[in-house]
């Protein structure tokens, strides 16, 4: 069986082409520092939350600041000593590399994020994905894939208002040519 390789070029259609063609780098935290380490890299990089890797590099979950915050501040816990692992959010949304762009953006869509982590399937990070570069590729492969004309036979409505548009500052002349 022969392997399709991705088209770089731009040629394959969005709907064909995989998140490995539009991913983002990202930079993530190690599951065995502080708590106080994490807040400090996260705030060093202006971020709300990192993806949390081991050492092998597989992604173990999400860290957000302000869980972090919550629960250790308010617990009392020592942001020094208290490890980050215990406040990993494991259930989070990501996508396969090797996944669709389209198939990306539903599952984001049906997650409600605009962003997620992009992992092999050994569950290695690579990288993001966010709903802003699919966007922008849906935006850039409409410029240059032609638009399919419906059939002849396609029905194409529209809606007309019983009243008159209201224009407001036109001139006669420009009113004549209608």
């Amino acid at each position: 069986m022969e392997q399709i390789k991705a088209n770089h070029s731009g040629g394959a259609n969005f709907e064909a082409r995989t998140v490995k063609d539009i991913i983002e780098p990202t930079k993530s935290i190690f599951n065995k520092i502080s708590v106080k380490a994490a807040l400090d890299e996260m705030q060093a990089r202006a971020i709300d939350s990192s993806p949390v890797i081991d050492q092998r590099g597989e992604l173990l979950g999400t860290l957000s600041k302000d869980k972090m915050n919550r629960n250790v501040g308010g617990l009392g816990h020592d942001p020094k000593t208290e490890p980050v692992e215990a406040h990993i959010e494991k259930n989070n949304a990501y996508c396969f590399e090797d996944q669709t762009i389209a198939e990306a953006e539903q599952m984001m869509l049906n997650a409600k994020v605009g962003e997620v982590p992009v992992v092999t399937r050994e569950k290695l990070l690579v990288g993001t994905i966010n709903i802003e570069a699919i966007a922008q590729e849906r935006r850039r492969r409409g410029r240059l894939e032609p638009l399919n004309p419906a059939p002849e036979s396609a029905t194409i409505g529209c809606s007309i208002t019983a009243t008159p548009p209201l224009v407001i500052n036109e001139s006669p002349q420009k009113l004549r040519a209608w």
